[in-house]
């Protein structure tokens, strides 16, 4: 149905530099590109139309294309590590298997792929040890085991070769051992294929399949892998993992790989004499607790010796790693702004479409002329655009359409999506072993990160959300002649603090949901400096996410404790292993969004959007230029995102949560319906109506207030409210609140503390 996809090589690209845009054809040898500025990405009949204006640069034109495909699946690779098959060696392990009914799934491997030579430790579908040796000349050897083990159960493994006396023996012993569960096992053997050394690197978690492709990837946990020369009994092991190490054992050691070293990085500590260290592809999963862990320390910085486990998946992704197919370097004169590549191999028809828009902004001068720069800077929030990444939790059917009251319609890219799960999940998508996804970057095609892309959630006839929700606020600006900026999340990571201190104005996008603690940071200094912040969404500042510290464009989230969750960390796993940080909601953490934007996540709903009513703040002097011109006691009851201002997320005043005491009640959302629902961290016994319709918490209050460094917070409350802006030819009481608020904001005269 797509036939045509690709990605950039980054969100954010400021003029003079170089975008690169990475192109997979499914049919054809070629494609069109051309730059368009997007202003306006709905193409919902009943608002203003799509609206991408052509920005003629050198792209322009036919470009060579090919398919281009993903090798998916994380594992480490140790190259350095010299050919086992050279004498006796014994390996163990301990492993903790989630997802038995596939196979083959390696553990460890020694192997060329092309000559069919070496060793492969695995588990088989059913979930038996086995190991097969080959010598390259087409003769193999299998032994097995033949109890299977447990999913989510700790095993210690072994596995010795000698290969000159041709002698091989499996052992698997469960750390909790259960009555009658054969899921103990020991075999010795001598086998008629010699294993002879290879040149082959050492993996674990996944093998050569050769054309450079590493699959049968194993899906679990492995903790404290350890190689050591000679053919040693399980019992061995025992002593191995009881530090200290007996020193005639350590005099063995080939290589002991301890993962609970330098967890927040892609390297594998070997701490063995010969520092064999290893690489992880694919970002496995870090900070995991080990076969040893009690429950004494949730925090692997405090106890990193009880957090010795990767967690691999064979549906782990970090980087798609494809060829570039076309380059631009940014004009010096691009406005900033939102854009896109516009790709296309052909004409689209109602069943398949060959076109596609590579999303990505263009951020302001990195060392901007003084006093070039707007007072305007809209905060694309890239962190929310790649924690959705690809979410396909609506495809797997968990009770999506009961949650929506509505039948599901998928689109060409859901159904793409839905046949290449090697694009990788969101962080609300579990993996095939049900583990949460807590990895996501944008460095692989992202679906949903597109202009025109519909995602399943909204309603009333929408379903608009993320980032074409955003257009509707870049539309908007744009009619209203507004000069701003474009910065994004990652930025504003980056840089912190000085990358906002230029600007007087900082719009959010409807969805600024995930941010990092220098962003945190950096936000609320801004404010405390007389910054002066349109909130222009719902649900805000509310999880606490962290950035690699060393790769580009990958966010990690825990989610822990509480909050609206599709999954759930496991108990001692709450920590980031990029950081080292607490994760979780910033509200447990105790910076609830009040704190930030003055408003705070209080309720979902994704049938239908409500309006505001006027309340009694709205009055006050102090508001008056708020609502100059605007006398309806109705506010919003029309809209692209469910037919209302107030939809899909709702936010409130609270000021036991933080919400500034000054700050004014101007309108609270109204005739919510039983599907907008009481968020769950509002409660501790479930109350019998968290429904819109029974429940008077559930609601959006459109807020204003000064800050005491003469700044203000101006907050909709509320994804959907963007939705409103164009109704009417852009004449309603939304916009004209929304243009009241940002001439004020733009005037210089600060504002008098309330």
């Amino acid at each position: 149905m797509l036939k045509i996809t690709g990605y950039p090589d980054r969100h954010s690209v400021a003029p003079g530099e170089t975008i690169a845009f990475k192109v997979s054809l499914e049919e054809g040898d070629s494609f069109e590109a051309r730059l368009v500025r997007v202003v306006h990405g709905d193409c919902n009949p009943e608002g203003p139309g799509l609206k991408f204006p052509h920005v003629p640069t050198a792209v322009d034109g036919r470009h060579a294309g090919k398919p281009q495909r993903i090798d998916a699946g994380s594992y480490m690779e140790a190259a350095s590590l010299p050919p086992l098959g050279a004498g006796a060696f014994t390996f163990f392990a301990m492993l903790w298997p989630t997802l038995l009914s596939r196979g083959p799934q390696t553990i460890a491997a020694q192997w060329e792929a092309e000559s069919g030579r070496g060793f492969r430790f695995f588990v088989k579908e059913g979930g038996q040890l086995a190991v097969v040796i080959a010598d390259g000349s087409g003769r193999e050897a299998e032994i097995s085991l033949h109890d299977a083990m447990l999913v989510r159960q700790w095993y210690a493994v072994t596995l010795a070769i000698d290969p000159h006396a041709r002698r091989v023996m499996l052992s698997q012993r469960p750390v909790q051992p259960y009555a009658h569960v054969f899921d103990a096992g020991y075999e010795e053997a001598e086998t008629d294929v010699a294993l002879l050394p290879t040149a082959a690197p050492f993996f674990l978690a996944g093998c050569p399949l050769g054309n450079g492709t590493i699959g049968d990837h194993f899906d679990g946990k492995i903790d404290g892998p350890i190689i050591l020369s000679g053919f040693h009994p399980p019992e061995v092991h025992h002593a191995l993992l009881l530090p200290p190490r007996p020193a005639a054992l350590k005099a063995h050691i080939i290589a002991a790989w301890d993962f609970s070293k330098e967890i927040g990085s892609t390297r594998a500590v070997d701490v063995g004499p010969s520092g064999h260290h290893g690489d992880l592809v694919h970002l496995p999963t870090r900070g995991m607790k080990g076969w040893n862990w009690t429950g004494e320390e949730h925090d692997f910085n405090r106890k990193p010796e009880h957090y010795g486990a990767i967690h691999f998946h064979h549906d782990d992704l970090y980087d798609a790693g494809w060829e570039t197919s076309v380059s631009l370097t940014v004009p010096e004169d691009l406005k900033s702004g939102a854009y896109a590549l516009h790709v296309t191999c052909g004409e689209s028809d109602e069943t398949v479409t060959r076109e596609n828009y590579l999303a990505f902004f263009v951020r302001p001068p990195r060392k901007p002329a003084r006093g070039t720069r707007p007072k305007v800077a809209m905060l694309a929030p890239t962190a929310s655009y790649i924690a959705y990444a690809n979410h396909g939790e609506h495809i797997t059917a968990r009770g999506a359409e009961l949650a929506m009251n509505r039948l599901l319609t998928f689109g060409h890219s859901d159904v793409y999506l839905y046949e290449h799960p090697e694009l990788g999940g969101s962080l609300y998508d579990c993996h095939a072993d049900g583990s949460g996804v807590c990895y996501s970057g944008r460095l692989r095609p992202i679906l949903n990160f597109s202009p025109r892309y519909h995602s399943w959630l909204g309603g009333h006839g929408s379903a608009l959300y993320q980032y074409n929700a955003d257009t509707h606020l870049y539309d908007w600006l744009g009619h209203k002649g507004v000069d701003y900026d474009v910065i994004t999340d990652e930025d504003l990571h980056e840089e912190g603090y000085e990358l906002l201190r230029h600007y007087q104005v900082v719009i959010t996008g409807t969805h600024p949901e995930y941010h990092s603690t220098r962003m945190w940071d950096a936000m609320k200094a801004w404010i405390d400096r007389g910054g002066r912040l349109m909130y222009m969404g719902g649900n805000g500042w509310y999880w606490r996410i962290a950035w690699h510290q060393t790769m580009p464009g990958v966010i990690e989230l825990r989610r822990a404790e509480d909050g609206i969750r599709t999954w759930i960390a496991e108990p001692g796993e709450y920590y980031h292993s990029f950081t080292g940080e607490f994760g979780g909601l910033w509200r447990r953490i105790g910076r609830a969004p009040n704190v930030m934007c003055g408003v705070g996540f209080i309720a979902q709903g994704f049938d239908i959007s409500s309006p505001y009513r006027r309340a009694p703040d709205a009055d006050n002097p102090r508001a008056a230029f708020i609502f100059e011109g605007v006398p309806d006691e109705i506010i919003g009851d029309f809209g692209l995102i469910g037919g209302g201002a107030a939809g899909i997320e709702l936010d409130c005043l609270a000021t036991d949560l933080g919400s500034p005491p000054n700050m004014l009640r101007l309108a609270s959302s109204i005739d919510h319906s039983p599907m907008m629902l009481l968020v769950n961290e509002e409660f501790g016994v479930v109350p019998p109506n968290i429904g819109g319709d029974v429940n008077p918490r559930v609601h959006a209050d459109l807020a204003f207030g000064e800050t005491p460094a003469g700044g203000a917070l101006f907050a909709t409350a509320s994804i959907a409210w963007c939705g409103s802006l164009s109704h009417d030819n852009y004449q309603n009481n939304v916009s004209r609140i929304t243009w009241n608020v940002l001439k004020r904001f733009l005037e210089d005269e600060p504002f008098p503390v309330a």
